[in-house]
């Protein structure tokens, strides 16, 4: 019981901490996984059990932006299907590549689409319906669903903040509407590896309880912030996710 109460002090406000952020901007993995490890659970069992957790604090996001209006079905469920074949296909193309290149990659985007938010002040501002027709929103979000689901497979952090970017970019959604319905892809994705887990026997169950307490807070709280605070607040979310993503690969660029 002592070496649980240890684990639940270091993993728990971590928990909540990376459910807020994921919640707002994506990329509360980048947060919630290494908490795990840090307390001591197994790579595996790190892995599995954020998952499993991660999931159900996703259900609560995604459920408080659908009843505030910010979720547009026609546009998140066709991207939800795409994560869930792009994530198969990514994890099959990871294979074939090395991290280091990987890793290159990313190191060299992420710098470009920091600078583009700078240069774009107006992106992601609200902007209403869109013009465009049943079959190209569908079609549109059912691609970023496939290619964002591939990046997750291939290397996954930052998999949600991503998919809000391209949702404002190409579909011409305000950031909070992007947040819910990146929420949806998400909630796929982690179900789809959830269970992939559950099956494998690598979650470590005692600390599920306790963990999912903390997540559904966080990303409750962070849905709140994100849809009373407008798309500024999503914006400066999203720098700090990138940041921390681009620390995260230069590091283990470098140390490995």
């Amino acid at each position: 019981m002592d070496e649980l109460l240890r684990m639940c002090l270091i993993v728990c406000p971590l928990i909540f901490l990376g459910g807020f952020v994921d919640s707002v901007a994506g990329g509360g993995g980048l947060i919630t996984l290494p908490a795990y490890m840090m307390a001591g659970v197994p790579v595996h069992f790190a892995a599995g059990t954020n998952k499993v957790v991660n999931g159900i604090g996703t259900a609560a996001a995604t459920v408080k932006y659908f009843r505030s209006g910010k979720i547009r079905l026609s546009v998140a469920l066709p991207a939800a299907a795409g994560a869930l074949a792009g994530g198969y296909i990514g994890a099959e193309i990871a294979k074939l590549l090395s991290d280091a290149l990987l890793q290159g990659l990313m190191l060299v985007a992420l710098p470009v689409v920091a600078i583009f938010l700078v240069l774009r002040k107006d992106f992601g501002q609200e902007t209403g319906e869109m013009t465009r027709g049943k079959t190209y929103e569908l079609l549109v979000s059912l691609a970023i669903g496939l290619a964002i689901g591939c990046y997750d497979g291939m290397i996954g952090p930052g998999t949600g903040t991503f998919m809000i970017m391209a949702f404002t970019a190409l579909l011409s959604l305000d950031m909070v509407t992007a947040s819910g319905c990146a929420k949806v892809g998400n909630l796929a994705s982690n179900v789809a590896a959830a269970v992939s887990f559950i099956i494998g026997s690598s979650v470590m169950w005692q600390l599920v309880l306790p963990a999912t307490i903390c997540s559904v807070a966080g990303n409750y709280c962070g849905a709140l912030y994100a849809i009373r605070g407008g798309g500024k607040k999503i914006r400066g979310m999203i720098f700090v996710v990138l940041g921390m993503l681009f620390v995260k690969l230069l590091w283990e660029l470098i140390a490995g």
